[in-house]
């Protein structure tokens, strides 16, 4: 079947001959390079596919970096070329239509699952040959002097033909015979390594067991031993080696020689190297990532008593803008340039700049006096933020808000530590920005008590742990309960009875305030129609409802409200909906045409907190309101007898507005005899407070000893 002209496998042809182009001069192999791209042909198109899974596919890049030695490119070029057109090219001819930088970063964790399958293939195979040469060894151990020199044909056949390098020396160190593999490894003359001693061949990498590894085998006292050495080579560069060094026995079992064997790991460390940096780098500005931060971080909270750490935790101010109105390119480019600055900031010994992600950056200082050193440390990141980024002829100005942690080591995790450095952060930004905040562990416990109430908060709602207690509405009148104001609990399985001010700004943010209010709605209708059966079906009790403001935009509102009504056979007119004044001042009419139809049915509307904002009166009549809920605030002053004039004259002036405006008033806050009476003079209609009665449950509402609202 021929390919569609520039279709898929057109391009992963193209691909595979860039491949085969690429490790072609660096293989070991008779195919010719069409041959060979035929055979790199089916590992394209597995890695292609690796590339567009839905999930990665580790196994998929082993099994391609495996096959590469199976084709005979054992070469370390040969991986590192592939890589290099991995890299290059996987992307651009097999990526399709895919979000590009998801497939870079998929082609980056292929490339290391290559290399890893590489690496395990050559290792096998190595283990392999390593052990026919032991054979062939072991076979000759009796004329080994005589092999070297007459050329024994078996021994001679491996030892030669071997990939791996190998070296023979006698127990005195003395290099005998060397292959030539092991030959190109070092990249010199014969004679430069002939003839030398093995314990000349040193380098200031050897792990401190290397040597005395080796005097162990020359005595006799192990057969063998393994490790990663590093050679020096006559150019100056390090040639880095799984060396595994064998001891020769005679017949008689006397010790005669010693068998080295060497495979070349020097791509693959700097391959690893290079993946290491990548995995804990971060890509766009070069900074250590969250990654390496907490490994230093972990590494520094684990240095023992007597230590001290500082840490910085630096948010930018409005960089979402910055992104959304110039761009994401021009949000990289001042990422970039914050990071070169913040980099100014942290050069003494100990300090380290790192960014997490975003536009979030933190600073690690430590010694021992981080008290001050951390203050400095955030001053210095302040002023630099100041002087203005140029950015596509736009200067624009950059200010941030940082959190501070400072303390000893040991006391806390690293984990531990960042989250009060972001709540620190988070409690700068509220405060205005472009300052800078020491972490206060009681505001940390409060923020963390919240964070752990919003994440609760689901799941209480479906375990049933909110309940309601009723207060009664008083007519001032004649003393009577006319209804009741629904208060919503919540029995928290730790923190006992919180009050709805602890959790509805978490409810409201999170958005769980629209089936939290649909669920308080419903239980208050079905037990206000409870009350009027016991009733014996006389004039209903009215139930108050708080409405959020997040309540008001959801478009389900009033159909929730008429089935509700109608599945526990209550009235519209038995409900009451209170709204915060805030919420209704200003508001635009698609905002009040659900409490329109609301109130058109006979749903009273309520203002709550009236008085609390900034209140244009003259709106009143424009909004479908039909009771004004007087703030607390108004008649604190008349608690005592004779009452403030000025709060009598306010409240007796709202009561004359909202009453020509056919409006009812309602007072909140009733704590004694003298406020109730003065509201009944002033002609409120109905009041609720503890005079009265405090919230309760539904049952106690009937049983409440009232006190005469006339005294």
């Amino acid at each position: 079947m021929t390919a569609e002209p520039d279709g898929p496998e057109d391009r992963l042809r193209r691909f595979a001959t860039i491949w085969s182009r690429a490790v072609f001069p660096v293989t070991a192999t008779s195919l010719t390079r069409p041959e060979l791209e035929e055979r790199l042909l089916p590992l394209a198109r597995r890695l292609r596919g690796a590339l567009l899974k839905r999930g990665f596919d580790a196994e998929a890049g082993k099994e391609v970096g495996a096959a590469l030695v199976d084709a005979h490119c054992t070469d370390p070029d040969a991986l590192s070329h592939s890589l290099d057109c991995v890299d290059a090219y996987l992307v651009l001819y097999c990526g399709e239509a895919g979000p590009q930088e998801d497939l870079r970063v998929r082609a980056s964790r292929l490339q290391h699952a290559m290399a890893a399958g590489f690496a395990r293939a050559l290792r096998e195979r190595t283990l392999a040959e390593q052990e026919a040469i032991a054979q062939a060894a072991l076979r000759a151990q009796g004329v080994v002097a005589q092999a070297l020199h007459a050329s024994e044909a078996r021994f001679r056949a491996v030892f030669e033909g071997a990939a791996i390098g190998i070296g023979i020396a006698d127990l005195d160190g003395n290099v005998l015979q060397i292959n030539g593999a092991l030959l190109r490894m070092f990249g010199g003359s014969e004679q430069t390594l002939r003839g030398r001693r093995v314990q000349d061949l040193t380098h200031p990498e050897d792990a401190p067991q290397t040597w005395k590894l080796y005097d162990e085998l020359v005595r006799g006292e192990r057969e063998h031993y393994h490790t990663e050495k590093a050679f020096s080579r006559p150019d100056g560069t390090a040639l880095w080696t799984n060396l595994t060094v064998s001891l020769l026995r005679d017949a008689d079992g006397v010790p005669q020689y010693t068998l080295a064997l060497m495979e070349d790991t020097t791509e693959r460390r700097l391959l690893n190297l290079r993946l290491r940096y990548e995995a804990t780098h971060d890509a766009l500005t070069g900074l250590p990532n969250r990654t390496l931060f907490f490994e230093r971080l972990e590494k520094v909270l684990g240095a023992g008593e007597g230590k001290r750490f500082g840490l910085c935790y630096l948010d930018l101010d409005g960089f979402k803008t910055i992104n959304d109105s110039l761009g994401h390119a021009a949000g990289d480019r001042l990422l970039v340039e914050v990071a070169d600055r913040l980099q100014s900031c942290a050069t003494a010994p100990g300090e380290m700049v790192a960014r997490l992600g975003g536009d979030e950056f933190v600073a690690l200082t430590t010694g021992p006096d981080t008290r001050h050193e951390v203050d400095e440390l955030a001053a210095r990141i302040m002023n630099v933020l100041v002087a203005p980024v140029s950015i596509d002829g736009r200067e624009l100005t950059v200010r941030g808000s940082i959190g501070i942690v400072e303390g000893p080591a040991g006391e806390r995790s690293a984990a531990e530590v960042l989250r009060s450095a972001d709540i620190t952060m988070y409690r700068a930004k509220s405060a205005g920005g472009n300052r800078f905040e020491l972490a206060d562990p009681e505001a940390d416990a409060r923020a963390i008590t919240r964070h752990g109430l919003t994440t609760a908060l689901p799941a209480a709602l479906e375990r049933g742990e909110f309940f309601i207690e009723y207060q009664p509405l008083v007519h001032l009148g004649d003393g009577t309960v006319r209804g009741a104001e629904a208060l919503v609990r919540w029995l928290h399985p730790q923190h006992g009875v919180l009050g709805p001010d602890r959790f509805i700004p978490l409810a409201e943010r999170t958005g769980l305030i629209v089936p939290l209010g649909r669920w308080v709605l419903e239980e208050s209708v079905r037990q206000a129609g409870e009350w009027r059966e016991r009733n014996g079906g006389a004039a209903p009790l009215r139930i108050n409802v708080n409405l959020s403001p997040c309540q008001l935009t959801h478009p389900g509102l009033v159909q929730d409200t008429v089935d509700i009504l109608e599945r526990a056979g209550v009235r519209p007119e038995a409900l009451c909906l209170e709204v915060t004044e805030s919420a209704l001042i200003g508001a635009d009419d698609d905002l009040l045409k659900p409490l329109r139809r609301l109130a058109e049915m006979g749903v009273d509307i309520a203002l709550d907190d009236f008085g609390t904002g900034y209140s244009n009166l003259a709106n009143l009549r424009r909004l479908p309101v039909s009771v004004l809920k007087l703030d607390r605030s108004f008649t604190q002053g008349m608690q005592q007898f004779p009452a403030d004039p000025v709060d009598l004259k306010i409240v007796e002036g709202i009561v004359s507005l909202a009453h020509s405006l056919d409006l009812a008033v309602t007072v909140e806050g009733v704590e004694t005899g003298a406020q109730a009476e003065q509201l009944r003079i002033l002609g409120c209609d109905t009041a609720q407070g503890w005079y009265y009665a405090r919230p309760g449950p539904p049952d106690r509402l009937h049983e409440l000893a009232l006190v005469d609202a006339t005294g």
